[in-house]
């Protein structure tokens, strides 16, 4: 069932901005809670690495990543959303498992793992891939890895130290209920992204 909320976009006068948008499914209050804890103490244990630190209220599971597109064109990735929506059911996930992006040289990334026995994880990112593909938009190049960024590490400086020790760390395994669709607008700001939802889609 599709209860979206979609926000209208406007034809004026913004009918031909860009946008920068991605799909996600939200992340439960205690496991943002949980990943803000290990990146605090990241932070603490090596406070001079050179990152950039996700804030914990802002992490995403993404599905898909759209880049800087035409305003005007999210109202087919909400449609997109919503077919997919209603052919899905809900179910869960884990959260658990660190690691870091390459995964040989100079560490760049550090993420926490998702975990996805059932498959209906892959399979609802199949779908919307290939439902977004039938209205025009790019196919992702690259196999879905999925996972929550903590950091993303601006200088080879400490680097490898950061990364040890958030791989050393254990993140308890949470379980996750995954229950709709968001489409997300990320504007860049000096102070941060900000996250404005576009639109929901229940499954």
């Amino acid at each position: 069932m599709d209860n979206s909320e979609d926000l209208r976009v406007s034809s004026s006068p913004f009918k031909s901005s860009l946008w920068r948008v991605f799909c996600a499914i939200e992340i439960p209050e205690d496991v943002r809670m949980r990943l803000g804890d290990h990146i605090r103490q990241l932070r603490e244990a090596v406070p001079n690495a050179k990152a950039s630190w996700s804030r914990a209220t802002s992490i995403h599971l993404t599905l898909k990543f759209f880049g800087n597109i035409e305003n005007e064109s999210t109202g087919k990735i909400s449609a997109a959303a919503a077919e997919v929506a209603q052919g899905a059911s809900p179910f869960s996930i884990s959260i658990a498992g660190n690691g870091v992006f390459p995964k040989h040289g100079a560490p760049r990334v550090l993420w926490i793992g998702i975990r996805d026995p059932s498959g209906n994880l892959t399979e609802l990112q199949q779908r919307f891939e290939a439902e977004c593909v039938r209205r025009g938009f790019a196919k992702e190049e690259h196999a879905f890895r999925p996972h929550l960024t903590l950091a993303r590490l601006r200088n080879p400086q400490d680097a490898r130290a950061l990364a040890e020790i958030h791989k050393e760390m254990s993140f308890e395994v949470r379980a996750a209920d995954v229950s709709e669709l968001l489409l997300i607008r990320s504007e860049l700001r000096s102070e941060g992204s900000k996250y404005t939802v576009i639109s929901r889609h229940e499954l």
